[in-house]
C-alpha cells in the first residue's frame, strides 16, 4: 500500500522541480517542454492518488516541498538547472538531454532515425575517456615533480628525493586508483537504479513515456509530427526504447556506466605514467645533475600535455603548452622555495 503514496510523491514532487525549471530557463522551447513534463507528472500522480484511494489508503489532499525539494528548488533559483543537471539526474528528473548542445550550428539538435541513435552510441565516451587519461598523467606529473622540487630545495641527497618521489608516487597512485574506483562504483549504481526505475515504467505506460520522449524531441527541434512518430518506433523495441529514454528523459548514458575496476586501474596507470617523468633521472642514477634532469623532463612533458589538451579546448597548441609549462613552472618553483626555507631532510 506504501507504494501509491510514495509514487504519488514522487511524482508531485518532480511538478514541483519542473515548474520552478520552467521559470528559470531562459529557451522557449524548453520551457514549454518543462511546462508539459510538469503537467504530465500532476496527471500522473492524479492516477497514483485514485489508485491509492480505491486501495483504501490514506492519501494526502495537497503537496507541501520537503526539505530535500526546498533546497532543490533554491539551487534551481541560484544556478539553473544546467549546472544542477547530475543533481538532478539522480532525482529523477526528466527531459534534462535538452541542456546537451549541437556541436555545430548546422548540426540537427536530435537524432532522425533508430540509425542515429545508434551511431551515437558507438561514438560515445569516446573522447571523455582520453581526456580523463590526459587529465591522469598531468595530475601525476605535477604533483611528484613538485615533491621532488621541494625535497630537493631542502637540501636533501639523491637517495632520500629518490626514496620520497617513489613513496609520494605509490601513495598517489593508489589514492587516485582509490578514489576512481568509489567515484565510478557510486556513479555506476546511482545509473542502474535510475535505468531500472526506467524500465519499469516503460513496461507499465509506453504510451506515457513515448508521449514524455515526444515532447522532448520537439523541444529539441522536431516538429510534432516527426517527433511522435520517432519516439513510437523508439519505444516499440523495449532495449532501443529504453536506451532512448534514459539518454533522452534522464541525460544518462548507459554506455558510460564502465567498470570500477577499469576506471581505478587506468587511474593509477595514467597517475603513475605521468608521476615516473620526474624521477627518471633519479632511477636512472643521474647523481649531482639528476635535478636539472628532472627539470628538464618535466618542462616537456608539461608542454606537451598543454598542447593535447588544446584538442579539447580548441585553443591554439604551442598557446596551450606553453600556459601549462608556466603554472607547472611556478608550482614547483613555489614548492622548491617552500623545502629551501624549511632547509630540512625528509627522512
Amino acid at each position: 500500500m506504501e507504494k501509491y503514496h510514495s509514487a504519488w510523491l514522487e511524482e508531485m514532487r518532480s511538478a514541483c522541480i519542473y515548474r520552478q525549471m520552467s521559470v528559470q530557463e531562459p529557451v522557449e522551447a524548453h520551457r514549454e517542454l518543462f511546462k508539459q513534463l510538469a503537467a504530465e507528472a500532476e496527471s500522473q500522480a492524479g492516477i497514483w492518488h485514485k489508485q491509492g484511494i480505491a486501495k483504501g489508503v490514506a492519501m494526502p489532499q495537497s503537496y507541501q516541498p520537503e526539505l530535500r525539494t526546498r533546497v532543490v528548488l533554491l539551487l534551481l533559483r541560484s544556478l539553473g538547472g544546467r549546472r544542477l543537471k547530475p543533481l538532478l539526474a539522480a532525482i529523477k528528473i526528466r527531459g534534462l538531454s535538452v541542456y546537451r548542445q549541437p556541436r555545430q550550428q548546422n548540426e540537427h539538435p536530435t537524432p532522425l532515425s533508430i540509425n542515429d541513435v545508434e551511431l551515437g552510441h558507438r561514438n560515445a565516451g569516446t573522447s571523455g575517456g582520453l581526456r580523463a587519461a590526459v587529465f591522469g598523467v598531468n595530475d601525476g606529473l605535477v604533483s611528484i615533480a613538485c615533491l621532488v622540487m621541494g625535497v630537493a630545495g631542502a637540501a636533501a641527497n639523491v637517495s632520500t628525493i629518490l626514496m620520497t618521489g617513489v613513496a609520494g608516487l605509490l601513495a598517489g597512485a593508489f589514492s587516485m586508483a582509490a578514489g576512481e574506483y568509489i567515484s565510478m562504483r557510486s556513479q555506476r549504481e546511482m545509473f542502474e537504479y535510475q535505468i531500472g526505475l526506467e524500465r519499469d515504467e516503460l513496461a507499465q505506460y509506453p504510451e506515457q513515456e513515448a508521449r514524455e520522449l515526444q515532447l522532448i524531441y520537439q523541444a529539441r527541434g522536431l516538429n510534432e509530427t516527426e517527433a511522435r512518430a520517432l519516439a513510437e518506433r523508439m519505444v516499440a523495441d523495449p532495449e532501443k526504447g529504453l536506451d532512448a529514454l534514459a539518454r533522452e528523459e534522464l541525460g544518462l548514458n548507459p554506455d558510460e556506466l564502465g567498470s570500477p575496476w577499469t576506471a581505478a586501474l587506468s587511474s593509477f596507470l595514467a597517475f603513475t605514467f605521468g608521476g615516473v617523468v620526474p624521477l627518471l633521472p633519479y632511477l636512472l642514477g643521474g647523481g649531482a645533475h639528476a635535478l636539472m634532469g628532472a627539470i628538464a623532463l618535466t618542462a616537456l612533458a608539461l608542454f606537451g600535455i598543454g598542447a593535447a589538451l588544446s584538442l579539447f579546448t580548441g585553443r591554439n597548441a604551442w598557446q596551450g603548452g606553453l600556459r601549462m609549462l608556466l603554472i607547472g613552472s611556478a608550482a614547483g618553483a613555489m614548492t622548491y622555495w617552500i623545502g629551501s626555507l624549511l632547509g630540512t631532510s625528509v627522512v
